[in-house]
């Protein structure tokens, strides 16, 4: 029988929640601290599912870890060369782990495996191939073509110096060219072919470039030129953000409950786009207050929540947790510019949609949008399976908020990247 938590109705009280590192930040800071030609100290780096599996990757590729206390670790920095070239790294079904490791050991060669859950090889990867077989990279299909598990063999220097790449199934394609691409001492253009979807994370990634040394020209997210004889050099200490997807179900919840609700780690100067959710909850009826370090959302109780129309492709992942703020909406509400849902940890669309429907909504699914029809009474007591995706099961412990116990199978799929998910969301009850 697969485990589950029953969540009661709840009502909430004024709370505060410190946020666990940002997935997205804590993996590429990993890497390029591997890369560095000095020793980086992380501090508040991530425990989950999703940075263990990069750590053991770079441990597999020889690189030197000192764990000093949870979230606090020395990276010592490799110069840009794994000391090991032949390894089998296991990946799971961490795409921030997957798709930065294929590129960087692409550039740099050797002979490595690649290869992860059944559903990471379900996830495409051929974007990402066909623009590293363009710099002279060997990437092998050892499955399906287009798709993991991968074997890697030696780059042959064919000269080419302009890489196209399609930015508009994964950006996770672009910011693992573009953090792999300086490993060769060479000037690089990046051209891309077609939309690039969720810019905001191609900005984490240039940031955390930057802060590593390495400054990269954006021309308009059309074309990216990293410089010649670049090396990443690690600061000595870096403070990973509190993670802003995370965030939105706590920022949901203020908004949902109308009690305030203060997340600490992220604040007005967040490298992470993910933090717009809050913008989109004020324009649906949350008071928002900004700090440099916490963001606060409450309700007041003769505030209504409003419908929403929604190009939600600046937020894809935060957008899950909209799709739950629908149900207290009172009209229809959707969100477009999502196909990305379609190759995450599971085809997001279609499993909100099944869920949602589950509490009673009237849900239509389309390609890139999914459109949410609130039920006048919710159905209590809905089992929602996650499909074994963290957000699944975090979106919809805000349907307890809406005055009707749910049940959430598989909890433990939240150590993907938050592990103690339900006691923290558990800790806002009053």
């Amino acid at each position: 029988m697969t485990e589950s938590v029953c969540l009661p109705a709840a009502t909430l009280k004024p709370s505060t929640i410190a946020l666990p590192g940002s997935k997205s930040i804590s993996n590429r800071t990993l890497l390029l601290a591997a890369l560095s030609d000095n020793v980086c100290e992380i501090h508040s780096l991530l425990k989950s599912d999703d940075t263990d599996r990069m750590l053991e990757a770079l441990e597999k590729l020889g690189v030197e870890l000192e764990f000093i206390s949870e979230g606090r670790l020395k990276v010592h920095g490799t110069g840009g060369r794994f000391p090991n070239r032949e390894a089998d790294l296991f990946l799971g079904n961490a795409g921030t782990a997957f798709r930065p490791l294929t590129a960087a050991l692409a550039v740099l060669g050797g002979n490595y495996h690649l290869h992860g859950v059944p559903r990471m090889h379900e996830r495409p990867i051929g974007d990402l191939v066909d623009a590293l077989r363009t710099a002279g990279a060997d990437v092998q299909y050892l499955g399906n073509e287009h798709y993991p598990p991968l074997r890697i063999c030696e780059r042959t220097d064919n000269g080419v110096r302009t890489i196209p790449i399609k930015g508009n199934v994964s950006s996770q394609f672009l910011t693992a060219l573009l953090m792999a691409l300086p490993l060769t001492g060479q000037a690089f253009e990046i051209e891309m072919v077609g939309e690039l979807i969720s810019k905001p994370y191609i900005d984490i990634t240039l940031k955390l470039m930057a802060q590593f040394g390495v400054h990269v020209e954006n021309q308009n997210y059309r074309v990216f030129k990293l410089p010649a004889n670049a090396r990443y050099h690690a600061p000595e200490n870096l403070y990973v953000e509190g993670d802003a997807s995370s965030a939105s179900y706590f920022l949901a919840a203020g908004l949902l409950s109308g009690q305030p609700v203060r997340v600490t780690g992220i604040g007005k100067n967040s490298i992470q786009g993910d933090v717009a959710f809050a913008r989109e909850l004020e324009k649906i009826g949350a008071d928002v207050t900004w700090g440099d370090h916490f963001i606060e959302v409450s309700r007041p109780a003769d505030r209504t929540i409003q419908a929403f129309d929604l190009d939600a492709n600046h937020i894809p992942d935060a957008a899950m947790t909209l799709a739950v703020v629908a149900l207290a909406a009172g009209a229809p509400c959707t969100l477009r510019n999502i196909g990305s849902w379609r190759v995450k940890e599971t085809d997001r669309i279609a499993a909100m949609a099944a869920e949602l429907r589950k509490v009673g909504a009237t849900v239509t699914e389309e390609p890139e949008a999914i459109r949410i029809v609130p039920p006048a009474v919710l159905t209590p007591d809905a089992e929602i399976d996650t499909y074994d995706d963290h957000r699944m099961a975090m979106c919809f412990s805000l349907v307890s908020l809406l005055g009707v116990p749910v049940v959430i199978k598989d909890p433990k799929c939240t150590h993907k990247t938050f592990p103690t998910y339900f006691e923290v969301f558990a800790s806002l009850h009053k």
